[in-house]
This record gives C-alpha cells, structure tokens and sequence, in this order.
C-alpha cells in the first residue's frame, strides 16, 4: 500500500480507537485491525475545518469506479456498529473500509477480494461530513 497522508480528526481519531480496542477485547480482531492501527499511527490530526474536501473521512459518500471493469459504486464509510450493506454503508473494519479512508479524489487503491485484487479509484466524494460543516458525525 503506498504511503499517503491521511487526515483525520481529533473526534474520529477517539471513536476509531475506541472501535480498535472494544474489537480486540471481543476478539474480532483481523489482519485490517492492525492496517486501521498503522494508519491511524501516521495520521496528520487536524481541526475539522482543515480536512481537504476531497478526502474520503469517516461518513463520507463517496463515487469510486473499478479501473479493470469501469464499474461505479457508491459507498458511505461508516463505523462498524452504522454499517449496512444494504444501504451501502461499508464498516471502517471491512476491508475496503479501511482501505479507502484517507485517500483522495483521484487517488487508486487495490482491495483484496477472493478472486485477487480490485483496483478502485476515488471518482468522488458525495458528501464529507467535514466540508458540510457537519463536524459532529
């Protein structure tokens, strides 16, 4: 995984944590714990004011697309106790939960699936909490 800066809040950062350790004392932990954990160990923490608009931050929207099918696909990232595949609410702790937070528009990750690997591509972010000026979710 390439090194990027991730931008995260002071208030995320304690609710991520927070996910991290209740997770591990109900041994649900997985090999994405420990990407979330590393991560979060080289965020750059920021006043919610000062998040770029276009980093996928927790409850953000976003438009990704597969770069090897030009499939779309919308997902909102969310804590694991909000997720719901249904509605397209991925959890931090899933692994293209954790993969996506913190890169930007424009930005490819690769996502490890059973059948190998997608390469997904940051399209949009539809709605980041942040640039809303909804800093309390």
């Amino acid at each position: 995984m390439e090194k990027r800066t991730i931008y995260i809040t002071e208030f995320d950062l304690k609710r991520l944590r927070a996910v991290i350790e209740d997770a591990k004392l109900q041994r649900r932990g997985n090999e994405y714990l420990e990407s979330l954990e590393a991560e979060l160990s080289r965020g750059t923490v920021v006043a919610p004011a000062d998040v770029p608009p276009d980093v996928v931050t927790m409850n953000s929207r976003v438009r990704l697309v597969d770069l090897d099918t030009q499939e779309e696909m919308e997902y909102v990232l969310v804590f694991p106790s909000d997720a719901d595949p249904t509605q397209s609410k991925i959890s931090v702790l899933a692994p293209i939960g954790t993969a996506m937070l913190g890169y930007r528009v424009g930005d490819t990750f690769a996502w490890e699936v059973p059948d190998g690997v997608r390469r997904l591509q940051v399209k949009e972010v539809l709605y980041q909490p942040e640039a809303s000026g909804d800093y309390h979710l």
